[in-house]
This record gives structure tokens, C-alpha cells and sequence, in this order.
């Protein structure tokens, strides 16, 4: 059973942006050349930003089954020691100062708060950063999925 989910897809300003680089720049290579050879640039520029954004927007994140996956990781709720939802200045610290080398990120630039994550795991990264848009929805649902005996920060097993 899926309890959360969300993708965290490109906000429109960056397609936006995207969208006037190509204009601009189709424009100054298509300058002198024929409609054709126009047609052909901002094809392939417009081809080129979707190649750019649209898999940097396909990564999501989901708590189901007693399990954390956020982007390519995977992790069981039950390895998972204490949760937090980060607000901007907190998650901006974590990512910054006070990051740890060792720690998983899964970060969005456009994502400005994000999850804690400890692990009780020794072989896992010491703890995980997740950017999200709804942190206290996130961190609700790791902890109302995690078996009682992993809820309060003891390894099982």
C-alpha cells in the first residue's frame, strides 16, 4: 500500500526559461539561413531542453510497504532512526555546513526544504537528505509506516 508519494517535476519557470534560451539562441543561429534550416534549429534546441528536463523531473519519492524509495534509493523503514522536516534554513545548513560527506542527498535546486533521515544501519550512508515540497507530509508518513519496534529509534532485528 502506497502512503505517500510525489514527483518532484521542474517547476514551470525553468521551462519557461528554458523555452526563451531557445528562442534567443535559435534566432542568432538561424539568422540568414533559410525557413527550413530555421525549423530544423529550434526543433532540435526545444528536443535538446526536453532531454535536459524532463528526466531531471521524473524522480519521485515514496513511502510504501514498510520501505523509503527516493529516486534510486531504496531503503526499509525499519533501518531508519529519527525523521525531521526540515525547513528552509534548516535543510540549507544540512546541504551546506553541517553536511556530512558520507550522507545520501537526493536534492532539487528548486526544492528549498527537505527530510532528515537517520540510519541505524551501519553499512548505510549515516543519515539521508531528501528535498521535498511537503516535509511534514513526508516525515508524518516514514514514521506512521515504520513498525513500532523501528518507530522509537531501536535497530530490529
Amino acid at each position: 500500500m502506497r502512503v505517500y508519494h510525489e514527483r518532484l517535476s521542474v517547476p514551470i519557470s525553468w521551462w519557461l526559461g528554458g523555452l526563451f534560451t531557445v528562442l534567443t539562441f535559435g534566432s542568432i543561429v538561424w539568422g540568414g539561413f533559410s525557413l527550413l534550416i530555421g525549423l530544423v534549429v529550434y526543433v532540435g534546441l526545444l528536443a535538446g531542453l526536453a532531454v535536459l528536463l524532463l528526466p531531471y523531473g521524473q524522480v519521485s519519492i515514496e513511502v510504501t510497504d514498510g520501505q523509503l524509495r527516493a529516486g534510486k534509493l531504496r531503503v526499509p523503514l525499519a533501518e531508519t532512526g529519527e525523521v525531521r522536516a526540515l525547513d528552509q534554513k534548516q535543510a540549507q545548513a544540512m546541504r551546506g555546513p553541517r553536511a556530512d560527506p558520507a550522507a545520501a542527498l537526493l536534492l532539487r535546486p528548486y526544492l528549498h526544504e527537505a527530510v532528515y533521515v537517520a540510519s541505524l544501519d551501519d553499512n548505510d550512508p549515516p543519515y539521508w537528505l531528501i528535498a521535498t515540497r511537503r516535509p511534514a507530509e513526508l516525515a508524518d508518513a516514514i514514521e506512521n509506516s515504520r513498525t513500532p519496534a523501528a518507530a522509537d529509534g531501536t535497530a530490529v532485528g
